[in-house]
């Protein structure tokens, strides 16, 4: 009797390496691709980022309604049109002396 060698056949390996290839290929979509672990990472990063300049917006907005209404025509703040008499057409008080 002859002893047989039997070698493993060439399908199992393909199988294998295409089974690796597309493990492979899954694990980097997972962590580089559109909808990975990095562009999370950037999507939240831009989140807190817009969220702080919302917050800032909205502070400025808030300060230019008060301002707006202070100067509206039924609530004038004189102190406030004084200021912005004097900023925006240079006038002074009779009574004031312009040290420069």
């Amino acid at each position: 009797m002859t002893a047989k060698k039997s070698r493993p056949a060439l399908g199992v390996f393909g199988f294998i390496g295409l089974a690796m290839a597309v493990s492979i290929y899954f694990i980097f979509a997972a962590v580089q691709g559109d909808y990975g672990l990095f562009r999370r990472v950037e999507i939240v990063a831009d989140k807190e980022r817009l969220e702080a300049e919302l917050l800032k917006l909205e502070t400025e907005v808030a300060r230019m309604e008060n301002l707006t209404h202070r100067l509206s025509d039924s609530y004038l703040d004189l102190d406030l049109l004084d200021q912005q008499a004097r900023d925006v057409l240079g006038l002074l008080r009779s009574d004031e002396i312009v040290v420069r």
